[in-house]
């Protein structure tokens, strides 16, 4: 029984154009303890396969972590298969603000050490002792008291596009580099200040926060669900949407906008921007902020070297980065020496 994917992403593409069917991006995570991961993993695989489901999921034995889209048609099926396993039985589903037909082009499904990489080792450490859950309403409310510390547990090239008015947006590249800087540079607060943290869609800060529980901090506070819930939230019940700009998403859409707010510059010129983009050339695919104007002038290249190579027939391309494997270096846009702006 095949349990991998074997269509390329542009057969695939090409197959969902041809069926045309609408189809519904979303996510969901649950942390729980899991014996037999790879079995776990193989299971869903079958299942999902069946219902045309296309993501990027991670299982370990602390839980699953799925980002995914599911044919509109065979949702029920799918959210019924879930309630069929004890533990993802009636899961919050976090819908995609944004819908496209393409935002997955692969079913994959692997076993990881854990479901979000936080390079802890602490065995004392209890994942399930988590914070409290805010919804939008109380999270607006919380993030206006002066006692209140507001820090956005994502990285770098997240909070640039969009991010809560006066948040604390650390300047890291991964989950686990926020982990120890948060807590050093709120050390003198454990006690006095409500620290409330935000995410995508919840599960870093579902970590984070049994983390700082575990480290001290006596007052602890997450949005449930995520900047996706909270927009969700936000639309259905006429909130005030603190939120300003885009929700960067790990997907083909790579953002979604949640206000008209562009607070982020174009990496080469300057000018106001939020547009995410992966460099043309292949070899670099270097994941940056590019304006309209810069994509024409430099064929949607990071630079002119990657331009010069991006212009050369297919086959010298290949040839040249034949051997070669892109390093997770693209995901630090905003650092790359070839680009002259940031923020």
């Amino acid at each position: 029984m095949q349990l991998y994917n074997k269509l390329s992403a542009k057969e695939r593409a090409i197959l969902l154009e041809e069926a045309g069917t609408d189809r519904l991006t979303l996510s969901f995570y649950a942390y729980t303890q899991l014996g037999n991961p790879q079995l776990f993993r193989d299971y869903l695989y079958i299942h999902w396969d069946q219902l045309e489901v296309l993501g990027r999921i991670y299982i370990a034995s602390e839980g699953i972590n799925a980002q995914l889209s599911v044919p509109a048609p065979n949702f029920k099926k799918f959210k019924k298969h879930l309630d069929q396993i004890t533990f993802l039985r009636d899961i919050r589903l976090n819908i995609a603000i944004e819908q496209d037909l393409k935002s997955f082009l692969k079913l994959k499904i692997k076993v990881r050490d854990k479901i979000v990489a936080d390079g802890l080792n602490d065995q004392s450490f209890d994942v399930t002792n988590k914070g409290i859950h805010v919804d939008a309403e109380k999270f607006n409310a919380l993030i206006e008291d002066p006692d209140t510390i507001l820090v956005d547990m994502r990285n770098h090239y997240e909070s640039e596009i969009g991010h809560f008015k006066n948040a604390i947006t650390p300047d890291v590249d991964t989950f686990r580099d926020s982990l120890d800087i948060i807590e050093e540079d709120l050390k003198d607060h454990k006690e006095d200040k409500k620290l409330v943290m935000y995410c995508t869609g919840g599960i870093r800060c579902e970590k984070a926060s049994a983390y700082y529980k575990h480290k001290g901090f006596k007052n602890v506070f997450q949005l449930e669900g995520g900047i996706i819930e909270y927009t969700r939230q936000v639309q259905e019940k006429g909130l005030d949407n603190k939120f300003m700009g885009k929700n960067f998403v790990f997907d083909h859409r790579r953002a979604e906008r949640i206000s008209e707010d562009i607070i982020a510059n174009c990496h080469q010129c300057g000018e106001p921007c939020d547009e995410h983009v992966n460099c043309a050339n292949e070899a670099c695919h270097l994941l940056f902020i590019q304006c309209a104007k810069c994509a024409e002038r430099l064929d949607n290249c990071c630079s002119i070297a990657c331009q010069e190579i991006y212009n050369l027939p297919h086959e010298k391309q290949k040839e040249l980065r034949r051997g070669l494997h892109n390093s997770n270096k693209i995901f630090k846009k905003g650092r790359s020496p070839v680009l002259k702006y940031k923020r």
